[in-house]
């Protein structure tokens, strides 16, 4: 397989203050291993990450924004889905 060639992959950080990992952006490489390599050396510079995920782009099934309204409108009709209208103390600010 050629330099040209290489797939593509797309390339989730989690950092040390997060608890989730969050797409940072895409990058070649020939395998998996070499695409966290390269990641951990483009996207983590300044050590701030703690863990790497690396996915193939071509696997990823993503919806299309046309479809936005057949996918999410829905759950609008399902009110218990919202709980907006139940009444909570004062110590919970950010719920």
């Amino acid at each position: 397989m050629s330099k040209s060639n290489w797939p593509l992959w797309e390339v989730f950080i989690r950092s040390r203050q997060g608890l989730s990992h969050k797409h940072v952006g895409s990058l070649h490489a020939a395998d998996a291993q070499m695409a966290i390599e390269n990641a951990r050396d483009v996207y983590t510079r300044r050590q701030e990450g703690m863990s790497i995920w690396v996915v193939p782009a071509a696997e990823i099934t993503a919806s299309s924004p046309d479809e936005k309204d057949e996918l999410f409108a829905p759950a609008d009709d399902k009110i218990y889905r919202h709980p907006t209208f139940y009444d909570l103390p004062d110590v919970l600010k950010h719920m």
